[in-house]
């Protein structure tokens, strides 16, 4: 994994490895750029050099680096894929969002860059939404978030914009799920909600056979307008 950067944990007990992309003079905002459970793979370094070509430092940590630093697997390879679903089955979220904080701080602190972003895919999008209930980030989005729906009792807490895109034939977030978090949030203030009817899991994925060119560029579209709102 092509990291170039540690950054360090809220208690200063361990150093989390980054791809940062710096954009051309001073950035706009900055974005953190939460990976899939595959790691900070060639999709998720495309993803933050494409936020830096816009103007904004993207920084994409390492979620899995206490368990094993600088994953990159396949999901297109059945052993590798479990493999990558160990390691999210294996991560603390709790503790990966504590994480989450601390490169918030960083970029405020260390990159004087104060407005901060963030956009989580799959696993991701679980991130982002549990960012928007749990930190001060300025505003996220989250792309075929898993879970959610059962994390609706922290909806109270979203105080800053949040976005997620549901594609209606995610097979890893069933109709059920997505009826939960349609009732739990299409009233929610902060919240927005956009549905992909016909489209599957990992849509806006920058590499490979799940990609849907008109639904990706869509979203995609929708997400850097949302930034650009909300965080310069």
């Amino acid at each position: 994994m092509a990291t170039n950067t540690e950054i360090p944990t809220l208690d200063d007990d361990g150093m989390i490895p980054a791809y940062v992309a710096e954009p051309e003079g001073n950035p706009r905002g900055a974005i953190i750029v939460q990976q899939e459970i595959f790691g900070v793979d060639e999709g998720i370094r495309r993803k933050a050099d494409q936020w830096a070509a816009k103007g904004y430092l993207a920084v994409a940590p390492d979620t899995f680096w206490r368990q094993q630093p600088g994953i990159e697997l396949s999901p297109y390879d059945e052993g590798e894929f479990q493999q990558a679903v160990g390691f999210m089955m294996k991560h603390d979220f709790d503790l990966g969002i504590r994480d989450i904080e601390a490169v918030i701080h960083w970029i405020r602190r260390e990159k004087h860059v104060e407005k901060v972003g963030l956009v989580g895919f799959c696993m991701g999008g679980r991130v982002a939404y549990m960012a928007a209930a749990r930190t001060d980030i300025d505003a996220s989005v989250g792309y075929y978030g898993v879970m959610i729906d059962q994390m609706l009792n922290e909806k109270h807490a979203i105080a800053r914009p949040l976005m997620l895109h549901i594609p209606t034939e995610d097979h890893f977030v069933d109709a059920a799920a997505q009826k939960a978090i349609h009732e739990g949030l299409d009233d929610h203030p902060k919240v927005t909600l956009h549905d992909y009817p016909g489209l599957d899991h990992g849509f806006a994925a920058e590499i490979g056979a799940r990609r849907d060119e008109a639904g990706a560029q869509l979203a995609d579209s929708r997400t850097e307008a949302f930034f650009a709102a909300h965080i310069g």
